[in-house]
């Protein structure tokens, strides 16, 4: 009975951070006068101020009981996991849609689940076979209809770096979740909302030294008016999705298994898909529908495979 509410909270503090991170998706087509990578430095300039001024009044006891390997850990996961994964995501967005690079990150759950294959709680690779199945034809399904509508050689191209930039998104974020979760597992001095914040404060110190070469280029482009626009769009995304979603995100990583944390995230899929249609003002294609529905058929069929074992 408790090892049920342990999985309810889990999946519910899982279930909030997918919807929170389902506006990173819609942030870049918000900021068409920024590239990826700007946009990625803009929020992530915002997310670091946040993290400073929330985590100010405790920064020594957050601090207290870090090793030099858990800065080391911060470091790596905060250039990969935001500022590399996110700039991949905005590239890819305004490349090929939010539709397609949302279904392909979608992936992230399979990834982790076969991550986690080896872990306590882990269900069996046979048995997640025809789930697996299932969403990796979702993905395929909704990379072929983006190239087959592409058009000319050029939109083509366009499409495939695109789908390119998702893959590696993909990669990185999936890489990003499970040594997270790690880290988490082996700290008990450390809340899992200060960890958040104190990968917000490394981010931003990241970005900080970013913010030349890649805004200074920018910055006489566009208006003041623009840029009070740029920064309304970072500020929110920053807020909702890296403050709030990232300490929901710990705190379901804390009371999941790898490999079922990550099946929640399909949630942050449907999120973004919502969001772009509704922001593109338009009902899914055919085609579309049939990858969304394929997508959760697998992210739920996995659910189902490890909600047995553990009632088991």
């Amino acid at each position: 009975m408790v090892a049920d509410r342990v999985l309810l909270r889990g999946i519910g503090f899982g279930v909030g951070a997918g919807m929170c991170w389902g506006v990173i998706f819609l942030g870049p087509k918000l900021t068409p006068g920024l590239s990826g990578a700007q946009f990625a430095v803009l929020r992530f300039l915002c997310y670091g101020l946040i993290s400073v001024l929330l985590l100010a009044p405790r920064w020594r006891r957050a601090c207290a009981s870090l090793r030099r390997e858990d800065w080391v850990s911060l470091f790596w996961l905060s250039l990969i996991g935001n500022l590399l994964y996110y700039s991949l995501v905005g590239s890819g967005v305004q490349l090929a849609g939010v539709a397609t690079i949302s279904l392909i990150v979608g992936l992230i759950p399979v990834l982790m689940t076969l991550a986690g294959r080896k872990d306590a709680n882990a269900v069996s690779l046979p048995r997640l076979a025809p789930s697996l199945c299932c969403a990796i034809a979702g993905v395929l399904l909704i990379s072929l209809h983006a190239l087959s509508i592409g058009g000319h050689a050029e939109n083509t191209a366009d499409i495939g770096w695109g789908l390119l930039c998702a893959v590696g998104a993909l990669l990185s974020w999936s890489w990003f979740a499970v040594s997270n979760t790690r880290c988490l597992s082996t700290m008990t001095g450390v809340s899992a909302n200060d960890w958040a914040l104190l990968a917000g404060v490394m981010t931003g110190a990241q970005s900080l030294v970013l913010a030349v070469p890649l805004l200074g280029p920018a910055f006489s482009a566009h208006t003041p008016h623009t840029w009070l626009h740029f920064m309304l769009v970072a500020g929110g995304v920053a807020l909702l999705a890296s403050v709030l979603g990232g300490a929901l995100w710990n705190q379901a990583s804390r009371l999941l298994p790898l490999a079922l944390s990550g099946q929640v995230l399909v949630i942050e899929t449907l999120a973004a898909l919502l969001l772009g249609f509704l922001w593109e003002g338009r009902w899914p294609q055919p085609v579309e529908y049939a990858a969304i529905v394929l997508l959760v058929m697998g992210v739920v069929g996995c659910l189902r495979s490890h909600q047995t074992l553990m009632n088991h």
